[in-house]
């Protein structure tokens, strides 16, 4: 579970990342970086689509900068992989509720802008 967010930092059980993260399976990978900084594409998270979690929440920063490819779109409705994007303070409350009631959830969140 995701403890706490604030603007640069996430705490996942326990520990602190200032880099933005992705989360699958219950584990968390720090220092998650993309091809385009404020964009995420399927390069991005291939890892995660290969997975099939049945939802991706992809936290897009403070302010919501960062945007979600359409190539990423579609390939994850190929995969029948439900997308939340919002900005990471709702996405980490979002991704919370999901995992508590059991559902197959992924996370990806930038942590600033």
């Amino acid at each position: 579970m995701i403890e706490r967010y604030s603007t640069g930092a996430i705490t996942v059980d326990g520990k602190v990342y200032h880099k933005d993260v992705k989360i699958l399976h219950g584990q968390v990978q720090g220092d998650w970086w993309r091809k385009e900084g404020h964009e995420v594409d399927v390069d991005d998270v291939n890892d995660i689509l290969s997975a099939r979690p049945g939802v991706l929440v992809i936290g897009t920063g403070y302010a919501g900068r960062m945007r979600v490819a359409g190539s990423l779109k579609s390939a994850l409705s190929d995969h029948h992989i439900r997308l939340i994007s919002k900005d990471t303070r709702e996405a980490t409350e979002i991704f919370n509720t999901l995992a508590s009631k059991g559902e197959d959830v992924a996370g990806a969140f930038h942590l600033t802008c």
